[in-house]
C-alpha cells in the first residue's frame, strides 16, 4: 500500500488523528506499507491503540482525458 499524504483528500483535516502522522509525524510526499505492517497496524487501530489511517484518495483527472457528458 503506498500513501501519499501530499494528494490525500483531508491532508490538514484529519492529520491528527491519522495513524501516520502518530507513528511518523507530519508527512510530505509517500509511505510504503506491506501487508504485514497493514495488518500489525490494523490490529493496533482495532484495538483502540492507535487511530486508523485517515487516508481519503483524490482521483484527478488527467489533463489529456476525454471529457464525459452527462445523459439525461
Amino acid at each position: 500500500m503506498l500513501i501519499d499524504c501530499d494528494s490525500c483528500a483531508v491532508r490538514d483535516i484529519a492529520c491528527g488523528d491519522c495513524v501516520i502522522t502518530v507513528l511518523l509525524g507530519p508527512r510530505d510526499g509517500s509511505v510504503e506499507l506491506d501487508s504485514a505492517e497493514q495488518d500489525a497496524l490494523g490490529a493496533l487501530a482495532g484495538g483502540g491503540l492507535l487511530p486508523p489511517l485517515r487516508l481519503v484518495r483524490t482521483f484527478r483527472t488527467p489533463p489529456d482525458a476525454p471529457k464525459q457528458s452527462a445523459i439525461a
